[in-house]
């Protein structure tokens, strides 16, 4: 097996509303709603991947062992300057807990900055240097 890329992830968050609403307004994504054999399912989009939401509580099976709010790091990879990146967390009142800060991603040296979303999960947004 050879696995190419990574399709959806899942986050389990306090609030649905909250969390489509901060990663809409934080990040860019695009809150979807989406039907599974009748169930109505929450997700965010962004280029080819999406998040699905489960809502802490009411997840949907199968699921993570140990699925609760704010367990997750995740790094998302953007094209913004870093200067614009720190900018625009400014402007949306978002803490920065570092950056920028030089990492190493899966493609090489990249440049970030972190912050949590609204269930304490911790969120790198980077830029690669080249």
């Amino acid at each position: 097996m050879k696995i190419l890329h990574l399709d959806h992830l899942v986050l389990t968050v306090v609030d649905l509303d909250v969390s489509c609403d901060f990663y809409a307004r934080v990040l860019g994504m695009e809150p979807v709603t989406f039907d599974v054999g009748g169930v109505t399912r929450r997700a965010l989009s962004f280029g080819k991947q999406k998040i699905n939401l489960h809502e802490s509580g009411n997840e949907f099976t199968p699921r993570a062992a140990m699925a609760i709010p704010g367990s997750s790091d995740l790094c998302l990879i953007t094209e913004s300057t870093i200067e614009d990146i720190i900018d625009h967390l400014k402007s949306a009142a978002v803490d920065i807990l570092q950056g920028p800060v030089a990492r190493t991603g899966a493609e090489g040296p990249m440049m970030s900055v972190y912050f949590r979303d609204p269930d304490g999960n911790l969120l790198e947004v980077s830029r690669y240097d080249n």
